[in-house]
């Protein structure tokens, strides 16, 4: 596996990266976008692993999040000129309601502009009523997910492939897709389940992000990835969450629905507990922080950051 790709999941450390957009807002759907720049370069400063940027095609006010709003290849390929070293990703690219050719080109792209620091996030949404807006049926979003991101192996690892799909095209070996990865492949990973089993996650993502955060759950599907990846590596795992680090460092963890709201030395105790069980990468989104952004970077880069490197 490439070095960005170890980078935020190492093998016996756990990183932390952050969800676009960079900057709390809990009182509204949509984000001001103020600075994304200066928090950008501030989280790669910091130490964060990663910038994940997510794939919200519309505003769902249903579902009360339009995320960083910006399309999410136009926004990496941004971000890949405002830092240097900072891995960036998706998570995650709606599989089921893009064309995988398009995908393959535009996750290449980014690729050859991050000079290989690019991990491609793939999911099947969590927003059904944009399926029809798509015209795709809602119920054969597995299928699609699977046909589609073994399409975009073939057409980013191969020359001149040969590959009949059943639900997009036919490549006949006459063509061939540019730009190739800059480490020879693009890591892929899962976003959520993705409607799959887990034994097939286990043979076909490099990495697999989920919500999953409970101790025993957890053992769990470590378990589950390791039995059913056999003699070959497992996916990296590691989760999400809405997150609120509390002003106060002695606040101990507490649990609101969705979202996380901790003080860092819980957080710590947490973090490192979670590292000894297997998880290898955090994201966070600061969507309902308390605080903004730029103070929750500071006190993770000064405090949290460098006790999970020391481990």
């Amino acid at each position: 596996m490439t070095e960005h790709f170890e980078r935020v999941f190492p093998d016996n450390k756990l990183t932390v990266g952050l969800i676009t957009p960079l900057e709390a807002y809990p009182g509204s759907p949509f984000p001001t976008l103020r600075d994304h720049q200066m928090l950008a370069k501030k989280a790669e400063d910091a130490g964060f692993a990663s910038i994940w940027v997510r794939d919200v095609p519309f505003y769902d006010p249903n579902f009360g999040d339009a995320a960083q709003m910006l399309d999410p290849f136009v926004y990496a390929g941004y971000l890949s000129a405002v830092t240097t070293d900072i891995v960036l990703g998706t998570t995650g690219i709606v599989l089921p309601l893009r064309e995988p050719i398009s995908v393959a080109k535009q996750a290449a792209s980014v690729d050859l502009l991050t000079g290989g620091r690019f991990i491609l996030g793939v999911s099947t949404g969590d927003r059904p009523v944009e399926y029809p807006a798509f015209n795709v049926g809602f119920e054969d979003r597995a299928g699609r997910y699977r046909e589609a991101l073994e399409l975009i192996r073939t057409l980013t690892e191969q020359s001149f492939p040969q590959q009949k799909t059943e639900r997009f095209g036919v490549l006949s070996g006459n063509l061939d897709l540019h730009p190739k990865p800059v480490n020879g492949r693009i890591p892929l990973m899962a976003v959520g389940r993705s409607r799959q089993p887990i034994e097939w996650l286990a043979r076909h993502v490099d990495a697999w992000i989920w919500s999953v955060d409970d101790d025993q759950a957890i053992r769990t599907i470590m378990t589950q990835l390791k039995d059913a990846a056999g003699d070959d590596r497992p996916p990296a795992y590691g989760y999400s969450t809405f997150f609120d680090l509390d002003a106060d460092p002695d606040a101990p963890y507490q649990r609101n629905y969705n979202v996380v709201r901790i003080g860092r030395k819980a957080l710590i105790e947490r973090l490192q507990r979670h590292c000894e069980l297997g998880v290898r990468h955090l994201a966070l989104n600061l969507k309902p922080s308390r605080r903004p952004a730029e103070a929750v970077m500071e006190e993770m880069g000064e405090h949290v950051l460098p006790a999970l490197a020391g481990r």
